[in-house]
């Protein structure tokens, strides 16, 4: 059974030393540090890439991030990956559960997220699956 747990979750960037992808052309590369509150108690690092293309408001990243989390009682960690494209200015996000990655409590674990933005504030929806304990 698919269950949904919302809530809100705190962001800390940091820049790393861009990525060397030939030619000159450097990725930029980026650590998250997050917190989340609400169903999911959690906190996670995450490091991306970012490149833009030569059309304004049009480009890509990709993420890996690693969670330690409660989620209904059940403790654990896992990974997300993620991948973020904007089309001259329509962004779009693929986030979801790496499978087989949950440990502990939340072996098993699948689902997707969503995340919403709103006046600065960072929103989860986040649809998930986990066995019976």
């Amino acid at each position: 059974m698919t269950r949904q747990a919302k809530g809100t979750f705190e962001v800390k960037r940091g820049a790393e030393p861009a990525v060397d992808m030939g030619d000159g052309v450097e990725a930029g590369h980026f650590r998250f540090d997050k917190t989340f509150e609400g169903p999911l108690d959690a906190t996670s690092v995450v490091h991306m890439m970012a490149a833009m293309t030569a059309t304004p408001g049009s480009g890509c990243y990709v993420a890996i991030e690693r969670v330690v989390a409660t989620l209904e009682g059940r403790s654990g960690t896992f990974f997300f990956r993620h991948l973020g494209e904007m089309e001259r200015g329509t962004p779009a996000l693929d986030l979801a559960v790496v499978p087989d990655s949950g440990t502990d409590g939340l072996e098993g674990l699948r689902g997707r997220m969503a995340i919403d933005i709103v006046d600065g504030q960072h929103f989860y929806t986040f649809d998930y699956t986990l066995p019976d304990a």
